[in-house]
């Protein structure tokens, strides 16, 4: 008999992506979020803020909405392969409480607002699910 560092109940580990440092000091100076997808366009932080904009311009159009649809499916599927690379296997946490999971749960979050946004409601539920999959604390 083993005893490793396992759940009893057989959920894998949290996926901890690694830390992108020269995107984030890029981000935390305030460049504009395209300047910084264009020079790290695997960063979902980079997607998530492209899409957080749009959906938050004032008197946003359609073409926001749809822009932060595309922007965030962008950062939502750079950071699958992310959770890939690190272990993912689909399922299992992946921690807000871990600052570099935030860019790809924000992006799910986001996709979820754009999708709401069109009338999309199946990939709205898929991603609310989702992210109550990641970390139940998102729920709200």
């Amino acid at each position: 008999m083993t005893h490793g560092h396992h759940n009893l109940l057989g959920e894998p580990p949290a996926t901890l992506l690694p830390p992108n440092p020269e995107a984030d000091a890029e981000l935390a100076a305030g460049n504009p979020p395209a300047e910084v997808a264009s020079h790290h366009p695997t960063v979902s932080a980079a997607w998530a803020a492209l899409a957080e904009q749009a959906l938050d311009r004032p008197e946003r159009a359609l073409e926001d909405t749809i822009a932060a649809y595309a922007y965030a499916r962008t950062g939502y599927h750079r950071g699958l392969d992310a959770l890939r690379r690190n272990g993912w296997k689909g399922f299992g946490p992946v921690p807000w409480s871990h600052e570099p999971n935030r860019g790809f749960l924000r992006c799910v979050t986001a996709l979820a607002r754009a999708a709401e946004a069109i009338g999309e409601h199946d990939e709205q539920a898929r991603c609310t699910q989702l992210l109550r999959d990641c970390d139940p604390t998102l729920a709200a």
